[in-house]
């Protein structure tokens, strides 16, 4: 069974926060870390740290996740960093 994630990342000084889904996390963040699409937003704006992730068995149910979150205001998505990450710790590198 594999597994999906719903992440965010942001940029050194966390001024930006992208939220994305994916049924790969390792081969996604491999994807930012190269900027394989040098128009992208997180190639814009520098955002090469995850701080956050929700994991489930079902794309249906982390694509609805996204897009939960997405609707969400900046200071529901930083609070909810907070709880779970709170030192913004870059977890693709721990």
């Amino acid at each position: 069974m594999k597994l999906c994630a719903v992440y965010f990342m942001t940029n050194r000084h966390h001024t930006v926060l992208y939220t994305g889904v994916t049924s790969d996390l390792k081969r996604r963040m491999e994807q930012h870390a190269a900027g394989i699409h040098p128009s992208s937003f997180t190639k814009r704006y520098n955002i090469d740290r995850l701080v956050y992730i929700e994991l489930t068995n079902d794309i249906r149910i982390a694509i609805a996740r996204e897009k939960q979150i997405k609707r969400w205001s900046r200071a529901k998505k930083v609070a909810l960093i907070d709880r779970f990450n709170p030192t913004w710790q870059d977890l693709a590198r721990s």
